[in-house]
Formats: C-alpha cells, structure tokens, sequence
C-alpha cells in the first residue's frame, strides 16, 4: 500500500494528470498487485479449503456448483457492489482505510460527546488490530500455497517445501530497508502476466465442461444451503478465502484512485477470478481427485514448473504489498496516537509514501516465519485464516453506517436498508469463521487482541500523561507578566520549546528559567497537531501567535499521511517574519521519567506498560527531523 508523493496543494495537479487515460491506466496497471495481489492469488487456496480442508465436503456435482456459486456471488457481492461501488466512496480527502473512516467519523457533530468518540476510536483500533493479523497470515498461506506446487510436480520436493517457503519470507522481510521501488517496476508486467494465466487455464477447463457455467445461478448456492444445512455455514469459513483482499482495496484507495482500482477490477481482476473459479470447478466436476490440489491440477505437466514460478512472484508481490501497507497503517496510528514513536525511514527521495520501520519489519517477519513452521502446510494455514479478515469487515460496514448517518447526514430508513444486506453477508462469513478459531484462527486473534491492548494501553497513557502535565502547569500568562516584571538577561538566538499542548508553560521552559536564569531574544512554544484529515495544505499549516517580548506560539497542523518536519516549520517561520538563524536556534525538549506510583485509574500493569514504550519509543530529535546538535533535553519525574 504505497502512499501518495506528497501535500494536499499537489491535488490540483494530480487530478489533472488523472484525468488523462495514459496516466489512469498506468495507475490501474499499478494496482493489479498493490491492490489485487491479496485476492489475486486466493485461487491458490481457496477452492482446495472447500474439499480437503478442516471441514471438507465430498465432491460432487450438487457441492461443487454450489461452491463455485458462492464463490462468484460473494466475489460480486463483497467486492463489486460493497467495496468498489459504496465503500470506495467513503473516502476521506482522497484516502480509505480504517482510520481514514475515523477520520470521517471525527468531523462528525457526534464527535463532540465523548463516549461516542471513545466507541468509535475503539471499534477503529479493534478494526486495525485485526488488519495486523490478516498481515501475520497472508505472506505465510500466499507464499507456501504457491511453492507446495513443487509438491504436485514431484513428491521428492515435499521436504523442501516449508524449509523454501522461510528462505523466501526471509529474503523478502530482509530486502525491505532497501525500498520497493526496483521491485515495484515489475509489480504490473508479473500481475498482468498471472491474471492472463489465471484466465487461460480458467477458460480451457470450462470448454471441456462448460455446464459449469450454470454455477453463476444463485439457485445452486441456495440449493447447496438446503442440502448442508448449518455445515454450509461452516463451508462459507473456506469461501470466504476468495474475498480476503477486499481490506486492502479500500486501504489503497488514496494510492491509486477510484477509477484506476475499478478499472483493474472490471477489466482485469474479476474476469479473471471468475474465469479461474469457473474452470477448478469444470475440473473437479470430471476429476474429483484434483480436489487435492484443483489449481495446479489445472497446469498441464509441462508447464508446471514456470507455473510454479509465476505463482511464486504472484504471491511474493502480494506479500510485499501487504507488508507496506502494515508500514502504512503503523504510521498512520503513530500519528493518531494509537503507537508510540517509531523509526520511520523514508526509502526513497520521489515517493513519500515508500517507508521502512525496521521493529515492525522483524516482528512480521518471524511471525510470518513462525507460523509457517507451526502449521506447515497451506491448509492447515487456511484454518487460521479468514477469522481476522471477516472480523475486519464487519468493522468497516459498522463505521461506514455511521459516516453515512453521522457525516454524510443519510436517514436511518435510507442507509439501514443497505447497511443491513451488507451486515448479513459479513455476519454470515463470520459465523462460518467461528468453527476456525479452534483450527489456527486463535492465532490471528491473539495477534490481534496484543496490538489493541498495545494501542488503547498507548492511548489511554498519553491521555492520562497529557491531563497530568496539564494540571500541573503554570498558567502562561502569568508566567509572560513575571517575566515583564522581572526582566531576565536575554541571550542571542532562538530557543524552540516543543510542547504536546499549546496550554501552559511548557515544563522545559520552566525549568530553563529557573536553572538557567536567562533566556533568548526570541521564544518560540512549538505545538504539533494532528488532523484527521491525510493532508494539510502548507498555507494553512501553521497557526501563529504572538505573545509579546518575542515570545511566539506556533501550532503546526499536519495529516495523519504527513510527517511533522521541525526544520521545515522555521523556514515558514521564516517567510511569515519570524527569522531565525539555524546555527543560532536550540531546541528544547522535554523527557519524562514516569513512575508507576501514582493514583491514577489506570491498572498497574498497563501503566509499567506504557511506562515502557514510553522508554523506548524513538527519540523526537529523529522523528521531527530536528538537528541532534541542536538540542537540550530537560528531564522530569511524573507519578501516574
């Protein structure tokens, strides 16, 4: 998930290259495995789940129409009218995602009580935990479904499969730092190649049994329920495999556009699948023993091994979109305040979206490695997988009815009707999901209950932390009216004193007056905020205010797909009439020391937790990009 180059005043000129079909079909090209790569290699697995997986049903004519029918409609269903026709158009100043949709939801009149703004800040936080775990599973099913083709070509490469399978996860995690632009060239050529593929051997099956075709008739879907009763609730755990990338389409959204991700859809990835399904379920209606392996029982003998090869790419450009969009979602919660500081490497100097986080990078990657050497086998993998993604979408359907009623003003009698045919299908794949969490779907949940403790521990830290700081500062004014009274020696210079709240007299600059005695010819109390909105344009991000004896209060406003840049902040200063010299400027901040004694509300065991992301979050001289030789760090001791 690549995120756009840069600020919202490119808008313009983005749109007018838009607007061109070259460029717009360029961008669709891009998306196919950016955006598609998920989805694009659920035929892998997908089918197979249904015949040989936990919960298996035999083959026959009656279950493989019906499977096939529930795979095409929940693909028509889930991704084209859901996500492509509504839920890309929620998007929040050209971005999608969960958090984008928080962002809607926040400049909602409802924002202002705060137990609603609580509830939604969690369901979101719920919704992006999930989203980590659909991240741990996603390279480990993709990456090993594919290389278990080696399998079909010869049962000697058995052995080698899962040992292959890590050496690839780990090349892929390890070449990270470098960027994806090199490998991001050949995203398109690969994904145009394997979506032609997937077509071609869909179509040659089905002309061998075109009855198949029937399958897209409804009937046999309904026909199969009535038949399976509540096991084919269970079956729809499997289906559900073939819908697994729609997150990630709606994440995208601000990396590609609407129409470019419609057009690769219509135009390439959903005749594609369909074509694919259509034609596993044409072979398993004249070959049941293919259901073992129906996709790569599709590849003539000869071909099997390019076919391997092909699938390796495929699913290794999924995976690789998949990981930076967890980079993206990361630093989007950074920004929000769900994570503390991390180090955010910028890999390339054009696309600012391109990012690196090396702690996040490890940790997907030995538990993409790990659960691979837990399950060992695709299937077994499919388990697991599913739970977090339903879960996810259920989520994005509760948050989208409240954009729709709470931001976009719809009546309940107007959106209720969608939202709840909608609510019906994501419940459906959820309850099918819930006998898969006893097979491997715990896993995903254990992931994705760590990362929310972890976000709403961070969260309800940096609250308590901010009213605390807050309640113990001196007011500024008559902090301003002493300091006029008693007159301190000013030295040259510009003293910058970073503070989280533009209220108060930022505690270093307490301290400075009182150690120190003295204080500069220009004072500068810097504040960042961040908006919940991607972009801010660069006229309106900085809000200015001075407050007499050079003293100035700058509040710099940035959105949560920005990163806040302290020396870009001066060289505005600078064009507004407040100069600084860099060499004379020094940078104040403040570093807490927290202890865990105090008497706040919060449980002991998270306050020693957010004690310690607290101790090891990156340091803010590397985050806001502040000059290291330049800065002076004043130290307090705070009792939560």
């Amino acid at each position: 998930m690549n995120s756009k180059t840069g600020q919202t005043e490119n808008q313009t000129n983005q749109r007018l290259q838009q607007s061109s079909s070259g460029y717009t079909i360029a961008l669709a090209i891009g998306a196919l495995g950016v955006v598609f790569g998920d989805i694009g290699t659920s035929p892998l697995y997908a089918v197979k789940e249904c015949f040989v997986g936990f919960h298996p049903i035999s083959v026959s004519f009656v279950n493989v129409m019906g499977v096939i029918s529930l795979v095409f409609w929940s693909l028509t269903m889930v991704i084209s009218i859901k996500y492509v026709t509504f839920i890309l158009k929620a998007d929040n100043h050209g971005e999608g995602g969960i958090f984008a949709l928080l962002g809607l939801t926040s400049s909602s009149k409802e924002s202002r009580f705060p137990k609603f703004k609580s509830s939604v800040v969690l369901i979101a936080i719920i919704g992006a935990s999930l989203l980590y775990g659909d991240g741990v599973i996603t390279p480990a099913i993709s990456v090993l479904s594919a290389i278990e083709g080696l399998g079909v070509a010869t049962k000697a490469a058995n052995p080698f499969i899962v040992p292959l399978t890590c050496l690839i996860l780990f090349v892929l995690f390890m070449v990270q730092s470098r960027g994806t632009s090199r490998i991001g060239k050949i995203f398109g050529p690969v994904m145009i190649t394997w979506f032609i593929a997937l077509s071609v051997l869909g179509a040659i099956n089905i002309i061998k049994s075109p009855i198949i075709l029937t399958a897209l008739n409804p009937m046999h879907a309904v026909r199969f329920f009535i038949e399976h009763h509540y096991h084919g609730i269970i079956v729809m755990g499997s289906v559900v495999l073939c819908i697994t990338g729609g997150e990630a389409l709606y994440a995208d959204l601000g990396h590609f556009g609407r129409r470019p991700i419609s057009m690769s859809w219509y135009g390439i990835v959903y005749p594609a699948l369909v074509l694919n399904y259509l034609g596993q379920g044409a072979l398993l209606l004249t070959h049941s023993a293919a259901a073992h392996n129906p996709f790569y029982a599709m590849v003539p003998r000869p071909l099997l091994y390019p076919m391997v090869a092909l699938a390796t790419m495929a699913t290794i450009i999924a995976s690789q979109a998949l990981i930076t969009g967890v980079f993206s979602l990361t630093q989007q919660a950074v920004h929000f305040g769900f994570f503390p500081r991390l180090n955010i490497t910028h890999t390339s100097s054009r696309k600012e979206g391109q990012i690196y986080i090396a702690g996040v990078n490890y940790a997907l990657m030995i538990a993409c490695i790990g659960v691979v050497l837990l399950f060992k086998e695709s299937a077994r993998l499919a388990g697991a997988y599913g739970v977090a993604v339903t879960l996810t979408m259920v989520i994005t359907t509760l948050m989208y009815y409240m954009v729709l009623t709470k931001t976009y003003n719809w009546s309940k009698f107007k959106a209720l009707p969608l939202i709840s045919v909608f609510i019906v299908i994501d419940l459906a794949f959820v309850i099918g999901n819930l006998f898969k969490i006893r097979d491997g779907g715990w896993f995903t949940l254990l992931i994705a209950t760590i990362v929310t403790i972890i976000m709403t521990t961070w969260k309800d830290g940096r609250e308590m932390l901010s009213k605390k700081l807050l309640s113990m500062r001196f007011p500024l004014d008559m902090f301003l009216k002493d300091i006029a009274s008693h007159p301190l020696t000013r030295v040259r210079g510009t003293a910058v004193f970073m503070t989280v709240s533009p209220i108060g007299t930022p505690p270093a600059l307490l301290h400075h007056v009182k150690h120190n005695q003295v204080i500069h010819d220009k004072v500068i109390l810097l504040s960042i905020r961040t908006s919940d909105v991607p972009f801010i344009e660069k006229k309106e991000r900085l809000a200015i205010k001075s407050l007499g004896q050079e003293f100035y209060q700058v509040v710099a406003s940035y959105g949560f797909m920005e990163y806040p840049n302290i020396p870009e902040i001066m060289k505005q200063l600078g064009r507004k009439d407040i100069e600084t010299d860099p060499a004379k400027t020094t940078y104040y901040l403040g570093r807490e020391t927290l202890l865990t004694t105090g008497d706040s509300k919060m449980m002991r065991w998270k306050k020693s937790l957010f004690a310690f992301m607290s101790r090891n979050a990156s340091n803010p001289t590397v985050f806001f990009g502040i000059p290291p030789n330049r800065v002076i760090e004043l130290g307090t001791q705070i009792e939560m």
